[in-house]
């Protein structure tokens, strides 16, 4: 099974756990088909950490204002 397709089969199941991508399909097709299907955010590789980290810390604030749960920061 390829990553869309289990991005894909958690939507549908109602998962809303963040789903960020890291590919190296850096295709304009492939970053919005991505996105549609039910990714949070996209990052193509070759990456910097610094990025990496930045976009997880986003996803967290916006799942933690979304549901109200409290992600203790380190």
């Amino acid at each position: 099974m390829d990553g869309f397709t289990l991005i894909e089969k958690l939507r549908q199941k109602g998962n809303i756990v963040p789903v960020l991508i890291l590919t190296a399909k850096d295709s304009l097709a492939n970053r919005v088909k991505g996105l549609d299907i039910g990714a949070d955010n996209y990052l193509v590789r070759p990456f910097e950490f610094e990025e990496l980290l930045a976009r997880i810390r986003a996803l967290l604030r916006r799942k933690k204002r979304e549901s109200g749960y409290v992600i203790e920061e380190a």
